[in-house]
C-alpha cells in the first residue's frame, strides 16, 4: 500500500467522537420519527400545562362579591378582602339593587341598641359575604411550615411522576433498540465499523439528550404557565428547585441509561427484555412511590436527597420545602456523578461481553467477568 493510500484509509476511519455523534444522531432522529413517541410527549406536556394553569382559572373565577353598604356600615366593608362596596342612599335602595341582581348583599348599621352590621340576603344567607365579615380569631403556631402541605403534596408528586415517566420512557427505548440490534443481528454489522463502546456511548448520549431536552421543556412550559397566570410568588419558591431537578436528572438518567443498556444487552429476544430490566425499573419505581407518600417526613427525604437512585426527587423537594442548606445539593450531585461513572463502566463491560452472544440469557457473573 503506498503512503497515500494510506493515508486516504486513515481518513476515513471515524473518530471515537465523530461515531458516538453518528450514533447519538441516530437515536435523537429514531425518537423524533416515532409517531408514539411525539404523541406521548405532546399528552404529557399538555398535562402539565393544564395542571399549572387550571388551578389558578377556576380559583381564579371567584371575584370580589359586590355589597351594597347604607351610611356607616361602610366602615365594615372597606378593605375586607373578597368585597367590593358599592354606597347607597338607604336600605331601600339597596333592596332595589339586591333584587335587580346587581349586588349580592346590603350591609345596613345594626338597629337598636346592636353594634356592627346587619347583612340582608335575597333569598338565603349569602355565605361570601358573611364569612367575609366575620371576625376570625388571631392563630399562633409553634412550628409553622415554610410551605402549604397540599402545596408540597403536589410539587413532590409533580417531581415524582415527570422523573418517573421520562425515565421509564428513554429506558425502555434505550433497551429495547439493543435488544432488536441484538436480534436482527444489525448489530454484527455495526461492530464491524464501529467500538462497542462507542455504540453503547451514542446510544446513551442520544437518548440523554432527548429525555433533558423533555424535562426542559416540561419545566420551561410549567414556568412559563405559572408566570402567565399571575402565579409569581409559587414561581418564585419552584424556580429553583426545577431548575435543580433538571441537573439532577441529567446526571441520574446517564447512569440509568448506561444500566438498561447493559442488561438488555444480555437477552437476544425483545420479549426477554422485561426480565432483566426490571431491577433498573424497581430503581426509579421506588423514588417515585417513597415521595408521594413521605414527602412530608423530613427523615426520609434527606436520605432520598443523597441515595444516587431517588437524590433527583428527594433533593429538588427538599430544596422548595427549604429544608436544605447550602451545601447538600452539590454533595449530593457529586455523590450521583460518582455513581454514575461507576454504573457507566459496569453497563460497558456487560454491554461490550453479552452484544455478540446469542441464544440463552448470558448470567450475570459472567457478564462482569473480564
Amino acid at each position: 500500500m503506498t503512503v497515500d493510500a494510506r493515508h486516504d484509509a486513515e481518513r476515513t476511519v471515524p473518530t471515537f467522537p465523530a461515531t458516538v455523534g453518528l450514533v447519538a444522531g441516530r437515536e435523537i432522529m429514531s425518537r423524533l420519527r416515532s409517531k408514539a413517541f411525539v404523541i406521548s410527549t405532546a399528552i404529557l406536556m399538555l398535562a402539565v400545562l393544564a395542571s399549572v394553569i387550571l388551578p389558578s382559572v377556576l380559583g381564579g373565577g371567584d371575584e370580589d362579591a359586590r355589597v351594597a353598604v347604607v351610611g356607616s356600615a361602610a366602615a365594615a366593608t372597606d378593605g375586607v378582602d373578597g368585597l367590593e362596596s358599592v354606597p347607597v342612599a338607604d336600605r331601600a335602595e339597596g333592596e332595589a339593587l339586591l333584587r335587580d341582581g346587581e349586588v349580592e348583599a346590603v350591609v345596613v348599621p345594626a338597629t337598636s341598641e346592636g353594634v356592627g352590621v346587619t347583612v340582608i340576603g335575597m333569598d338565603e344567607a349569602p355565605g361570601p359575604v358573611v364569612s367575609a365579615l366575620s371576625i376570625a380569631p388571631s392563630v399562633e403556631l409553634l412550628e409553622p411550615a415554610l410551605v402549604d402541605t397540599g402545596l408540597a403534596y403536589l410539587v413532590a408528586f409533580g417531581f415524582g411522576i415527570v422523573f418517573f415517566m421520562s425515565a421509564i420512557t428513554f429506558g425502555s427505548t434505550i433497551a429495547s433498540s439493543v435488544v432488536e440490534e441484538k436480534q436482527t443481528r444489525v448489530v454484527e454489522l455495526l461492530l464491524s465499523t464501529v467500538s462497542a463502546r462507542a455504540l453503547l456511548t451514542g446510544k446513551v448520549v442520544g437518548n440523554s439528550v432527548m429525555a433533558f431536552g423533555q424535562i426542559v421543556a416540561i419545566a420551561g412550559l410549567a414556568l412559563i404557565g405559572l408566570a402567565a397566570t399571575g402565579q409569581r410568588v409559587l414561581l418564585g419558591g419552584v424556580g429553583p428547585s426545577v431548575a435543580w431537578f433538571a441537573v439532577f436528572f441529567a446526571v441520574g438518567f446517564v447512569m440509568l441509561a448506561a444500566l438498561f443498556a447493559g442488561t438488555a444487552s444480555m437477552v437476544s429476544r425483545v420479549e426477554d427484555v422485561g426480565s432483566v430490566t426490571t431491577p433498573v425499573t424497581m430503581l426509579i419505581m421506588l423514588p417515585y412511590f417513597l415521595v408521594v407518600f413521605f414527602f412530608d417526613d423530613p427523615v426520609v427525604m434527606a436520605i432520598m436527597s443523597y441515595v444516587p437512585f431517588s437524590a433527583p426527587i428527594g433533593m429538588p423537594v427538599r430544596i422548595f420545602l427549604g429544608d436544605a442548606a447550602w451545601w447538600e445539593p452539590l454533595l449530593s450531585l457529586l455523590i450521583l456523578a460518582a455513581t454514575t461513572v461507576a454504573a457507566v463502566l459496569i453497563g460497558e463491560r456487560i454491554y461490550h461481553n453479552s452484544l455478540l452472544r446469542m441464544g440463552a440469557r448470558v448470567k450475570l457473573g459472567e457478564a462482569l467477568a473480564k
